[in-house]
């Protein structure tokens, strides 16, 4: 009895350390980030217009070690997290090439894949046969380095990266909590919600400091990480990535239409739909990003709950989200060239 109350007190104090160390490392950055050359100067991407200290995310960085080393979440796994997140800050001070991200991104990818693997720490890997595992760890790696990118590619405007943040891995604690997994990695999950809900009053409704590469980063890959650890099978593996819906259908849907201008996917753009909606039509970024938040709330939930219903229902109900998603930017996006005709 007086164990499990010890726990408890233990975990309790982890929730709101994350929520005050993500808001320290915020008010860190936000009053030292010129001086350690954390400052975001706007160019023909950004939807800013002020130079702003850049790296806040550090304070979650700190509360996902925190969190490791408390639950004793195996080396394997956060190690190295930690030395791309690390890798990532460096990024946030000097420009890194594109190559030399990736590199770490997937090498990072590939240790803590094979850890989990070996620690048979996933149930939908270990049920597949060798020749299986190969192909499906490759896909696994371009997923996790995919999703670190596009959670950094959709950081672009005040609090989505941040509300997001809160909604996608409270969603992911929820399911968690509901499969009985271990309690470590719900954990985990709920203090990096906490993290980024210390960092958003700094972020939202007007930006004192943005999270960065580090932040960014960090929480898109610890999210993919995190789905493969808690699915099963397919499918559960697919609801549990619908909890960043909103993240991939804009990023992919913005980088088809890309692709079909002719337009380099290395260059500097603002045609998300979260763009759009900020930049040309006028919306205040707090109110986007708790829209995109919203959303991704219901989708996500909604998603977990029909799992038990099998794969038609899923992938039905994630398709429709997909056709609405593209509808609904189809649409913003024709009123936006008919208005600058």
């Amino acid at each position: 009895m007086l164990e499990c109350i010890k726990d408890e007190m233990i975990v309790a104090s982890l929730f709101v350390s994350s929520v005050l160390l993500g808001g320290i490392g915020a008010f860190v950055v936000m009053k030292f980030g010129p001086v350690l050359d954390l400052v975001d100067v706007p160019n023909n991407r950004s939807s800013h217009d002020t130079p702003t200290p850049k790296g806040g995310g550090i304070g979650i960085l700190a509360v996902f070690m925190l969190t490791a080393l408390v639950e004793d979440i195996p080396i394997g796994f956060w190690v190295p997290v930690t030395f791309l997140a690390l890798v990532s800050l460096f990024g946030d001070m000097r420009n890194l090439s594109v190559l030399l991200r990736l590199v770490v991104q997937f090498t990072a990818a590939v240790v803590v894949l094979v850890s989990i693997i070996v620690a048979g720490q996933s149930t939908l890997i270990s049920t597949l046969r060798i020749i299986s595992v190969i192909a499906v760890a490759g896909l696994f790696l371009i997923y996790i380095a995919g999703s670190a990118n596009i959670y950094n590619f959709m950081d672009g405007i005040n609090g989505i990266a941040a509300v997001t943040g809160v909604v996608a891995f409270s969603l992911l604690a929820w399911y968690a909590s509901l499969i009985e997994f271990g309690s470590s990695y719900m954990v985990l999950c709920l203090c990096m919600a906490c993290a980024c809900l210390g960092f958003l009053p700094f972020n939202m409704p007007r930006a004192k400091v943005f999270m960065g590469d580090v932040g960014s980063i960090l929480l898109g890959f610890v999210f993919a990480l995190m789905t493969i650890v808690l699915a099963d099978n397919f499918t559960v593996f697919c609801a549990l990535a619908s909890c960043l819906f909103f993240f991939y259908a804009d990023e992919l849907t913005t980088m088809y239409l890309r692709v079909r201008d002719g337009e380099r996917l290395s260059k500097p753009h603002r045609r998300h739909l979260y763009q759009l909606l900020v930049n040309e039509m006028g919306i205040q970024h707090w109110k986007v990003s708790l829209g995109y938040g919203v959303c991704q709330l219901c989708i996500g939930y909604s998603s977990l709950v029909v799992t038990p219903h099998g794969p038609l229902v899923v992938f039905g109900l994630l398709g429709l989200y997909f056709l609405g998603f593209a509808a609904i930017s189809h649409r913003v996006r024709g009123y936006v060239i008919k208005r600058n005709l």
